[in-house]
């Protein structure tokens, strides 16, 4: 389930808002306030503020007419090299509206164009470099073209941390009175894993159910197994019983249908708590990444996780 109001109506308008980027947003602020803006290439983890940071830069430099002065485009949906030719540089040809000499073009998920739509990229942002800055954005910073990076000024965002994610928790839980457990907070910040969005979606899904919210409600909301859950099922491998931790996958595949991929994901960050030498848990490791390759191809949930639940079992007596 997929919420986008919630994560419009907290998302930052101002430079002084934004969670936890000072060293992004200090440099990019003096770039403002002297309209002298260079390309900008942002990178970072998802829902750390970077399209955020965009969207404050436009209504910063442009007021109420932001909105006439930018172009924006998720590159994931329009990656192609036609959008390039045609919107993106119809677009960076034509005159600012005001006083400010160039306009905006924000490129989300900029890591998804395919390369020959970089290649025209790149020659767009030559041609038009005195009316146009463009705004790059994405999670991968290796997969964009190093011809476009060497014309940007590279800005990498951190994630954000549990203490920064459990105030953001907070402030939104008191405006929208709702009561959170702490294990609700708990397993939000598991979840999340510093992705502002991802908990702005957690919160309003959870809150769509009831507004008292505990552990159970967001891993049901987000799909997925609890952790008592998955830390039992291993154990029960490690132990040598494996019909038991049989029985407890197929109830999570089947009774509460979970994916099989989110079950494998959750089994590799509960490995790490295990207590067990580092070298047996480099060995599970390795199996894990295995049977996820296998699900990725194409192989049945339920008997590949069987089989690393097996082959755990071998591990641990070995």
């Amino acid at each position: 389930m997929v919420f986008e109001i919630w994560a419009e109506k907290y998302r930052p308008k101002k430079f002084e808002e934004i969670i936890n980027q000072e060293h992004v947003i200090k440099r990019v602020e003096s770039f403002v306030k002297e309209k002298n803006l260079p390309h900008l290439l942002f990178a970072g983890p998802a829902g750390t503020g970077k399209t955020t940071t965009a969207l404050v830069i436009a209504r910063t430099l442009y007021g109420q007419s932001w909105r006439q002065n930018i172009l924006s485009l998720n590159a994931s949906d329009a990656r192609g090299i036609d959008v390039i030719r045609g919107r993106v540089k119809d677009f960076a040809r034509t005159k600012p509206i005001g006083d400010v000499p160039f306009k905006l073009i924000i490129l989300d998920e900029a890591d998804a164009m395919t390369s020959d739509a970089q290649q025209a990229l790149r020659r767009t942002m030559e041609d038009f470099s005195d009316i146009t800055r463009f705004i790059l954005i994405a999670n991968y910073s290796s997969k964009i073209i190093d011809p476009i990076q060497s014309r940007c000024v590279v800005f990498r965002f951190r994630a954000m941390s549990d203490e920064h994610v459990k105030k953001f928790i907070e402030r939104i839980a008191k405006n929208e009175g709702l009561k959170i457990e702490k294990g609700g907070i708990e397993a939000i910040i598991d979840i999340a894993e510093g992705d502002l969005r991802r908990v702005c979606n957690l919160l309003q899904a959870a809150a769509s159910i009831t507004d008292k919210i505990n552990a159970n409600v967001i891993y049901d909301v987000a799909s997925l197994a609890r952790p008592e859950d998955i830390k039992e099922m291993i154990s029960q491998a490690i132990e040598g019983k494996f019909a038991k931790a049989r029985e407890k996958l197929i109830e999570l595949i089947v009774k509460q249908g979970l994916a099989g991929e989110d079950i494998v994901k959750q089994i590799y960050k509960e490995v790490f708590n295990l207590k067990i030498p580092d070298s047996k848990k480099m060995e599970i490791i390795k199996e894990v990444g295995e049977h996820e390759f296998r699900i990725s191809e194409g192989g049945d949930p339920q008997i590949q996780i069987a089989a690393l639940l097996a082959k755990i079992s071998y591990i641990a007596k070995a």
